[in-house]
């Protein structure tokens, strides 16, 4: 039974950039108390601490020590390496009847590790991969895929559902996390694919509005196309997913490829297409961003994450 129903399960984060910030402040509309909050960028946590009158503490450790629920949005594998280290800082000085939920995007055989680290100090743990974005987070209509511990996700399922309009438990830790992985390459392959696409067609002198209604009732049609493809032709590339995350996760979905021997040419491309970005300066755009390496017209140094 959660806090909306009239318990007091205390939930803390660690990592509150624009996802997990959005997912404090919705939990604490419907009810739950958030009773710490930590980032690696103390000011970060400190203005959301302001904002949610709750505590901004200065380790992992300190989090987990205030709380019942720990929710965990960090950047990549080392990040969660990190905050589930031997340190005496970690969250794993105060994991004994913690539940831990990682909402990042990282190598499935990460979270297969931290569920043992976890449970070893007596706690349990999930993945939460998250296939939406900043508002989704804020409103409480993520889609969620978990993984680990049934009787874990059991006892925090009407939390997730406070977080979610769509959430599916798949398996055992790891799996939901691949399915995240296919998620993610297959949303960059399309997004690359449709910056081609209407790059080729301001090269071509048509027009691009018409050329995105054309796309839209045909095969060329995607869920991109809803999400980036104004912003792609406008050159509006404010961050919802940026390019350093799409570089991450098409690594984290070609690694798993080459582990079966299985060759993925169109992943590889768009991976390249984003640490492209990334070497240019650009990783903190939107991945609409990769527009400006597509569009002749465009000139990608004048471009700047500022």
């Amino acid at each position: 039974m959660s806090a909306v129903q009239g318990t007091a399960e205390r939930i803390g984060f660690v990592g509150v950039g624009r996802m997990g910030a959005n997912m404090a402040r919705r939990l604490r509309d419907v009810g739950y108390p958030v009773a710490a909050v930590f980032d690696a960028r103390a000011e970060t946590a400190q203005e959301l601490a302001t904002e949610l009158g709750t505590e901004a503490v200065t380790t992992p450790a300190a989090v987990a020590e205030r709380s019942d629920v720990v929710i965990t949005v960090v950047t990549d594998d080392a990040a969660m390496d990190a905050i589930y280290s031997d340190r005496p800082d970690s969250l794993l000085a105060h994991a004994k009847g913690r539940v831990f939920i990682n909402c990042a995007t990282v190598t499935p055989s990460v979270h297969v590790e931290t569920q043992r680290r976890v449970e070893t100090g007596g706690g349990t743990s999930l993945e939460a991969c998250m296939a939406s974005s900043i508002p989704q987070a804020r409103n409480g209509e993520l889609y969620l895929m978990v993984g680990g511990r049934r009787e874990a996700y059991d006892r925090v399922e009407p939390l997730l559902r406070q977080l979610s309009k769509r959430l599916r438990y798949i398996g055992d830790a790891g799996e939901a996390a691949k399915v995240k992985a296919l998620v993610n390459m297959v949303m960059n392959i399309n997004t690359c694919g449709l910056a081609e696409g209407l790059g080729l067609g301001d090269a071509l002198g048509l027009d691009l509005t018409m050329l995105r209604e054309v796309f839209s009732e045909t095969g060329a049609a995607s869920r991109v196309l809803e999400t980036d493809g104004v912003d792609m032709q406008q050159r509006e590339h404010d961050v919802y997913f940026s390019a350093a995350h799409a570089a991450k996760d098409s690594h984290i979905a070609t690694a798993l490829a080459h582990e079966k021997g299985l060759p993925l040419p169109l992943a590889e491309a768009a991976a390249n297409q984003f640490d492209s970005m990334v070497e240019r300066g650009l990783g903190e755009l939107d991945k609409s961003g990769v527009a400006e390496l597509t569009f002749a017209s465009r000139r990608v140094r004048q471009l700047t994450t500022s």
